[in-house]
């Protein structure tokens, strides 16, 4: 079995570089972030921003969600009624092309 040896190149192309892990106390002063911009300030008067609560309209609110239902209740009830039906054409597609002649289904009504 042949071992494997590695590469020696003489260039500076690749060089291990030793990782010096920082501590907090040791953390060393940015120059590019000015000293200004680092300190907190404290927050002024926020209620402007604040949002005025709005009534909770629980109607609405029911109205919304029944309607949310009937509409998936709906895409739900589409669905499995595609699926049926590509299956039952599956079904007749399957028997004309194994040469069957009785594929097609009568409707007989009953008196």
């Amino acid at each position: 079995m042949k071992t494997q040896q590695p590469i020696i190149r003489d260039d500076d192309e690749h060089r291990v570089l030793r990782f010096v892990p920082r501590t907090s106390s040791t953390l060393p002063d940015h120059p590019a972030i000015p000293a200004s911009r680092t300190a907190l300030k404290p927050a002024g008067d926020l209620s402007h921003y604040q949002q005025k609560p709005e009534p909770d309209d629980f109607r609405h609110r029911m109205l919304a969600n029944a309607a949310a239902f009937a509409f998936t209740a709906l895409l739900v009830g589409a669905g499995i009624w595609l699926a049926v039906t590509l299956a039952d054409l599956r079904k007749t597609q399957d028997c004309v092309l194994m040469g069957r002649r009785d594929c097609a289904r009568i409707a007989i009504q009953h008196p």
